[in-house]
Parts: structure tokens; C-alpha cells; sequence
């Protein structure tokens, strides 16, 4: 080499800078919060666990699917910046023990084991073995070899595990399995993905020397929702075969007449302002859980495919590759949500007749929502009375039935 030729820059890594540009990203946005989670996530190289895509694809914001069966999406990677939310609301030490639902890629279980240290342990759990051999080698292929990979439903946990410091699931649930915490031990977070009228929250829970469950975070997600023994029913009703659906937002409260709402869907009215801009977090998260807890014949009303561009549907919110917004069902109809994609102010627009019963009702909560704050997600205190426990909420509480624990949900100090 030619002394006075300058020497050549080193080469750079593209999946690392790419992974460094995912993490710095990610801290200007406040999904990592913490350098520990800073550090795993800069050192496990996401793109080994999604071999077939690209670093550009591996390391950008946005979840992967990895596993279809008949048009349904089966297993994913989650989003990175859902990924970072949840590792912060674990507050992951070494030496801990965890059991994860939902193997997926094995991803999340490996930033999971650099957290706990070869002192931890980390087990993860999913009911397809293909997804678990595939995990499996990418976990070697990382230099994460000692995670224990079991073939199983995640609805049952791992006893042979257990009991385990912290229980987490990449899967959405409607329920809180009274497996998940038997397994857990005294002080132990268990954290899911928790379906609560029609939203779908992060929710971290501590358990407590008296059996209660009480959320120390709650954020809003979206993650496929668990197979096998815990699945729990789809309340969704089809609104004839074109494309429209209702979710009613308590299960226990079925869609009226999917006939007569259809019906409604193709006769639009009049419309009253509401004074308020919302966006689609509002419309699905914020606002509409809401108005799903203060009113539980509240529904989601959706549009999907070629309904999605219909008419009926101008107004809905995109939410999903689909149209959506919420709604109040009344006596011949149902008063919707609605709000130009350009912005302005909200309206709610009378589908069929509801009765001014139905628009006054609607009306009240936008506005006792817009008083209260406009609170979200992250405002939410919820407790967890499972069944057995000795305790139990008081009369006039927000309670939510699941399958197994009652759910006290409380808003508190909601940001304006």
C-alpha cells in the first residue's frame, strides 16, 4: 500500500446502522424511554429473526406478518415501537424469570434474555411447532441459544416453569387466565394485550398480596388475538355480505338487528356539529372507550373492502386498511361518528331514525369526555378482582366482566 494514499474508511455494517437509525428513531419518539432498553434493542439484530425480508424492511417501524393460513394472519413480528412500550412496561431485571405467550419470531424473547442476563431465564410458548422451530433457529442463529422454546397453548402458561417474575403475551386476550397467575410469583407483572369493550390496551399488572391485579401502565395496541383454549368468541355480526360489521363494545350486549342496522346504514340524515376535532386514535381509543364504558350499547361500526369507498361510509375514520367509527344503535337506527378525512369539526350523523333519545345520549358523553380532558388509554387505572378473591368492587363501580375476573376501571388524572 502506497504510504501516501489515505487508508480506506472502514466498511459499515448496513444492518447495524439501519438498527442504530431504529433506536435513536425510537427514543425521539419516546417509545424507548430507558438506556437498558436502548442497549437490547441496539444489540439484537432484528433482521436475523426475519430472514426472508430486507434490512430496510426489518428494522422500519411497522410490524411483519410472518404466517398466513387462509387469508388470516396468524403470527407477526410485532412493530418495534410496540416492542419498546412493552419492554418498558416490564422493567425487566437480571436474574428474573419469564414466561412469554406468543413466540412469534423469538425476537421479542431474545431482547427479553439480554435483559435478564445469563443469570434469567426466559421460556416462551406457542401453539403452532412451526413457529417454534423456526424461533428456535432464529435464537441460535442471534447467539440466544438458551431459551427455552416449548410447543403448547399459551392459554395454560408452563407450570414446570414456574413461578415466573414477569408474564407477558404478544398475543391479544379477552380474558385474565387464572393460569397466568397462579404462575406468577408474589409481586410478579403480568402484561398483556387486553380487550376492554372493543379496545384492544397494553396493560401491565402487579399482583397483590391480596390477589388483586392493579395496572401500573396501560397504553392502546393492536396485536393478533390468541388461539387454542382462551381464544374467546369473535362478537362481531355481519351487517350482510358487503363489507359492514358491528362490534358490539360489551359481548354481553349482542348487535339489534343486523338487518335493520344495514338497513340504516344507506339512509343517512341529518347531522348535528359536535364542536370538537378527533382524530382516529380519539375515534377508536380515546373517545370511544369512553363512550363504550359509559354506554354499553355502544358498537363499532366498520367498512370494510369495497364498503370502505361506498358513500355510507365517507365520514368513518381510517382505521386498519378499513373505515370505522362508533356508534349508538336507538329505536329504527343508530347516530354515528363522523369527521372529514381534511379535518374539521366532528358531527354526528343520524342513520335511520335512532330517536333523540340515541343523539342526546351520544351527545352528553362527547361532551362530558371533552370536560373530563379528553383522556386516553394512558389515563386508565384498571384492577383485576379475579374469581375466588375475597375482594370484590364496590356497587356503582365501572366494571367489566371478562370470563374470569372482574375489572374495575377508573380514569385518573386524565391529560387535557
Amino acid at each position: 500500500m502506497d504510504p501516501a494514499q489515505p487508508a480506506a474508511p472502514p466498511r459499515t455494517d448496513p444492518a447495524q446502522e439501519a438498527r442504530a437509525r431504529m433506536v435513536d428513531a425510537l427514543r425521539r419518539d419516546g417509545r424507548v424511554r430507558s438506556d437498558t432498553v436502548a442497549w437490547a434493542m441496539s444489540a439484537v439484530p432484528r433482521h436475523l429473526f426475519l430472514p426472508d425480508a430486507t434490512v430496510e424492511t426489518a428494522y422500519a417501524d411497522s410490524a411483519v406478518v410472518t404466517k398466513v393460513v387462509a387469508g388470516v394472519a396468524l403470527s407477526s413480528a410485532s412493530q418495534p415501537s410496540m416492542v419498546a412500550i412493552m419492554l418498558e412496561q416490564l422493567d425487566l431485571h437480571p436474574g428474573q424469570r419469564v414466561l412469554e405467550i406468543g413466540a412469534g419470531t423469538g425476537y421479542n424473547a431474545a431482547l427479553i434474555a439480554r435483559l435478564v442476563g445469563a443469570s434469567g431465564a426466559v421460556t416462551t410458548v406457542d401453539i403452532d411447532e412451526d413457529i417454534v422451530v423456526a424461533a428456535a433457529g432464529h435464537l441460535v442463529a442471534a447467539g440466544y441459544p438458551d431459551v427455552v422454546l416449548v410447543t403448547g397453548d399459551g392459554a395454560l402458561g408452563h407450570p414446570p416453569g414456574a413461578p415466573y417474575d414477569r408474564v407477558v403475551l404478544t398475543v391479544g386476550s379477552a380474558d385474565l387466565r387464572p393460569e397466568w397467575i397462579a404462575q406468577l410469583a408474589p409481586d410478579g407483572r403480568l402484561l398483556l394485550p387486553l380487550r376492554v369493550r372493543g379496545s384492544q390496551l397494553s396493560v401491565a399488572f402487579d399482583l397483590g398480596a391480596d390477589g388483586l391485579l392493579r395496572s401500573t401502565s396501560v397504553r392502546s395496541c393492536a396485536f393478533i388475538r390468541l388461539r387454542g383454549a382462551g381464544a374467546g368468541a369473535e362478537p362481531v355480526a355481519a351487517l350482510g355480505t358487503d363489507g359492514w360489521s358491528a362490534e358490539p363494545a360489551d359481548p354481553g350486549t349482542p348487535v339489534p338487528d343486523p338487518d335493520a342496522l344495514r338497513a340504516a346504514v344507506d339512509r343517512p340524515g341529518t347531522e348535528e356539529p359536535l364542536g370538537v376535532r378527533l382524530s382516529a386514535a380519539d375515534v377508536w381509543d380515546g373517545l370511544g372507550l369512553w363512550l363504550a364504558l359509559g354506554e354499553p350499547r355502544t358498537l363499532r361500526l366498520v367498512a370494510r373492502g369495497t364498503a370502505a369507498e361506498s358513500p355510507a361510509a365517507a365520514g368513518l375514520v381510517a382505521v386498519a386498511g378499513a373505515r370505522a367509527t362508533i356508534a349508538l344503535p336507538g329505536t329504527g337506527g343508530f347516530v354515528a361518528l363522523v369527521q372529514d378525512d381534511a379535518g374539521g369539526p366532528a358531527r354526528m350523523r343520524c342513520h335511520g331514525d335512532p330517536g333523540c333519545d340515541a343523539v342526546a345520549r351520544l351527545g352528553a358523553l362527547v361532551d362530558a369526555w371533552v370536560a373530563a380532558g379528553r383522556p386516553h388509554a394512558a389515563d386508565l387505572q384498571l384492577t383485576a378482582f379475579p374469581q375466588g378473591c375475597a375482594a370484590t368492587p364496590a356497587a356503582g363501580d365501572c366494571l367489566v366482566e371478562l370470563g374470569s375476573a372482574t375489572l374495575l376501571v377508573e380514569y385518573l388524572d386524565p391529560v387535557a
